[in-house]
């Protein structure tokens, strides 16, 4: 069977097609593909400097297994993700519900919940620690304690979680404030003249409505809290005893690369993550099957 062969216009628009993608093309294969599978090597090797590398096999492997600091920064990744995902979903779907309602100054309220997404990390978490500051920190003055939220280990987890939450809660809203939005407002009015009062109608409109744009946060949420570094990094000084407590796996990365020097150890923290990423965004997948409503 002969294919049917384009047109010279036709060929054009295919030639400019592939052009106009091609520096997208190009940027990812050197900027993500390329530093991945250089990622996926030096994890079997040792650095010997300057760009030097010795095969060793899956040493670094058995070595990063067998280290509980290791096992520990995965829990702490794994407990962050669980303190901050589920609060920050809600309150983002609580504060976008409200931003959606019929309420006066509603452009200036979104615009202050998106305000922590436009702000530099670095002034946020400045002005987080002085919250937070055992001495002198506003939240110990209003409470009458004394308490070290970022110098004990009791605490110092809950205290970034915090700061991740508010950070990301503007930027999520808006989000699930544009999947309400698409919400036809007939279903409510036909709801409501079957008897169905708000909470009824939450839970069998808004809900399974707003269930595709709430995954996508979703898994943009814990994507983000599996690879998080800089908060901790930012709250947390290296010399603080709290900072096993807290010690996220990117965190580890981070130590073991560039202040121990073990390039190969911290390569295999980092494909450790990204299948850590992988399996958790496989059975996200999967279970959105049984939550997520695509139906108009």
């Amino acid at each position: 069977m002969k294919k049917n062969k384009l047109s010279p216009a036709a060929r054009r628009e295919q030639n400019w097609a592939y052009l106009m993608v091609a520096p997208t093309i190009i940027g990812l294969i050197v900027l993500n593909l390329w530093p991945f599978v250089q990622t996926i090597y030096s994890s079997f090797c040792e650095h010997l400097g300057f760009g030097h590398y010795k095969f060793i096999g899956l040493d670094n492997y058995i070595e990063m297994f067998q280290t509980p600091e290791f096992w520990k920064a995965t829990w702490n990744t794994i407990l962050f993700c669980i303190l901050t995902v589920p609060v920050g979903l809600f309150l983002s779907l609580l504060v976008a519900m409200l931003l959606n309602a019929k309420i006066k100054f509603k452009g200036g309220f979104r615009t202050i919940y998106f305000l922590p997404m436009v702000c530099a990390p670095a002034a946020v978490t400045m002005v987080w620690r002085w919250i937070f500051n055992g001495k002198y920190g506003i939240l110990n003055k209003v409470l009458g304690t004394e308490i070290g939220w970022i110098t004990d280990s009791n605490f110092v987890m809950v205290s970034c979680a915090v700061v991740a939450i508010w950070s990301a809660i503007g930027y999520d809203a808006i989000l699930l404030l544009a999947g309400l939005q698409n919400i036809p407002r007939t279903l409510y009015e036909a709801n409501s003249i079957d008897g169905a009062g708000p909470v009824k109608q939450f839970f069998t409109i808004t809900l399974p409505m707003v269930s595709p744009t709430l995954f996508v946060v979703m898994i943009m949420r814990l994507m983000s809290s599996v690879k998080v570094y800089d908060l901790i990094y930012m709250m947390v000084e290296e010399t603080n005893p709290a900072v096993t407590s807290v010690q996220s796996l990117m965190y580890l990365f981070y130590r073991e690369s560039f202040v121990a020097g073990s390039r190969g150890m911290g390569s295999a923290i980092v494909i450790w993550t990204v299948l850590l990423i992988g399996l958790v965004t496989v059975i996200q997948f999967y279970g959105q099957k049984k939550w997520v409503n695509y139906d108009v």
